[in-house]
């Protein structure tokens, strides 16, 4: 291979780590083009065919996230090779990989292999805590030997890889976090929001039709002061309860 990308939409994190993760298996020099960034010019990025990139993207409501599909669908793919994969909160990931594929096959790559992995939640962080943890590690660097194995031997074939078209439909952003007292207006939350839904003037004024709830601004506020309704963050981590009470394993589709 030529090079190794990561092309990754990772709000808070766990997505990223995820990638790291499989890239760090093969060695080598990685580039990384990063979908949270919206001054990008993504238009202006092209890969090659003898290139691999690793896309990773979080699962919002078993769906890619609608800035992360819009933005891969402006890379030249050109050809390279694809591993996809979605990172999850321990709840489900439903059509997320397979509309992950539709997106970049549609943008020139060609798609070798997929992965779902568990990181902790980026709303209700009880579920998924801690992960991805060394067991989920572990997995994941056998997949990336399974994928060199894979194209070493020049096969680049498709694998079939679960999901419905037609995707479910998608939902809207239910938590927008919200400025507490504790905000100084330093402006990181408005510079670092993937969609630029905060004021860079006024951190406490939010677009909630823009908002996606990432909970980017949560993560990043160096004073803590970005929080959700506990009310309703109470009814999420009761809704999640069923669903994530079981340790969901890492799947690979090679």
């Amino acid at each position: 291979m030529k090079k190794v990308y990561e092309i990754v939409f990772s709000p808070t994190g766990g997505t990223q780590k995820v990638a790291d993760v499989l890239t760090r298996a093969w060695g080598g020099e990685t580039v990384g083009i990063d979908l949270t960034d919206r001054e990008a010019d993504f238009r202006s990025m092209a890969l090659d065919g003898e290139d691999l990139a690793v896309i990773a993207v979080p699962s919002y409501g078993g769906r890619v996230p609608v800035p992360a599909a819009e933005r891969l669908s402006r890379i030249r793919g050109n050809g390279a090779r694809a591993v996809i994969v979605c990172v999850y909160g321990n709840r489900a990931y439903e059509d997320t990989l397979v509309e992950l594929q539709d997106t970049v096959q549609q943008a020139g790559f060609v798609v070798v292999a997929a992965v779902a992995a568990i990181a902790e939640h980026s709303i209700a962080h009880a579920y998924g805590a801690n992960r991805p943890d060394e067991e989920d590690c572990r997995q994941l660097q056998a997949f990336a030997r399974r994928i060199a194995e894979k194209l070493a031997g020049g096969d680049v074939t498709t694998p079939a890889i679960p999901g419905n078209r037609l995707y479910k439909k998608a939902g809207r952003a239910g938590l927008v976090p919200k400025a507490t007292g504790a905000c100084n207006r330093c402006g990181r939350c408005a510079a670092e929001c993937p969609v630029g839904a905060i004021d860079r003037d006024n951190p406490a004024r939010v677009d909630k039709q823009a908002c996606i709830s990432c909970m980017r601004c949560v993560s990043v506020c160096p004073h803590h002061a970005r929080k959700v309704n506990g009310v309703l963050l109470a009814l999420v981590n009761r809704m999640l309860k069923k669903a994530c009470s079981v340790r969901k394993a890492c799947e690979l589709y090679v």
